[in-house]
């Protein structure tokens, strides 16, 4: 039985979902704030799953709306690796959907900390990235070994996701030979391809639950412009820590 959504819930969800569009859009991690929400709403792991991954697809395509102009001239990147990206996200959902939905709840609280200690590494991450892309120790356009971890990261984001910008941050940096904020905008693309083709396949099979999409869908595309526009101005320490708090108390609360 779905949960009855009462006004503060609602509030919740769209709070958490415009701030997850602008977390998004930076560096990643909004799941971890949209993901809980759901769970303390009251949904079902795999319900607040597929869900989290319909609403936020529109913050996703906020932030490469945003990026557009850092994104010109990488028209190659973005077809090669978007092409990995769809077969990667293609077999990430079906692992989810054909699995036992037992096996994802196990996995969810590793899941939510796994994500929680990339989102503590994330600044430790953008300086190894920016040192990188500085250095000019790109390893070309696309690596084979960039096309191999571009398809699991594309697997583990069609599958959970929380997280997925941190790792492909990293891994853009080091395999792609350009400016820290050209990657960003690669990266945000490649999440909304591979939010995209996850989305498709939720909505044909899934039981994606359409009233907290409904609330949340535009409210994570104004915080993914808005987390182009507004964030980098701000000092996200304070927020970093905050997510991160949020995110272990729910991966504990469900451990036990």
């Amino acid at each position: 039985m779905e949960p009855h959504l009462d006004a503060a819930r609602i509030v919740l969800l769209g709070a958490a979902a415009l701030l997850a569009g602008g977390v998004n859009a930076v560096a990643g991690g909004g799941s971890l704030v949209t993901f809980p929400a759901l769970l303390l709403v009251g949904y079902a792991p795999l319900t607040a799953n597929v869900t989290n991954a319909v609403a936020l697809l529109p913050g996703y395509l906020g932030g490469t709306v945003g990026y557009r102009r850092e994104l010109r001239g990488q028209g190659g990147r973005m077809l090669r690796l978007g092409l990995l990206s769809v077969g990667g996200a293609v077999l990430g959902a079906f692992l989810l959907l054909k699995g036992p939905p037992s096996v994802f709840q196990r996995l969810v609280p590793w899941l939510i900390l796994g994500a929680c200690a990339l989102l503590v590494a994330q600044p430790w991450i953008a300086r190894r990235v920016a040192e990188r892309t500085r250095s000019g120790l790109g390893l070309g356009e696309v690596s084979l070994a960039l096309a191999v971890v571009q398809v699991v990261s594309a697997v583990y984001g069609a599958y959970f996701g929380a997280g997925l910008g941190v790792i492909m941050l990293a891994t853009l940096g080091i395999f792609v030979d350009d400016s820290l904020q050209r990657v960003n905008a690669l990266k945000g693309w490649l999440s909304l391809v591979i939010n995209a083709v996850a989305v498709v396949a939720f909505v044909l099979y899934g039981g994606v639950a359409w009233v907290p999409v409904a609330v949340m869908a535009p409210l994570s595309y104004a915080g993914g412009m808005l987390g182009v526009l507004v964030a980098r101005r701000l000092d996200d320490r304070v927020l970093r820590v905050a997510v991160v708090c949020f995110g272990v108390a729910v991966g504990v609360r469900l451990l036990v």
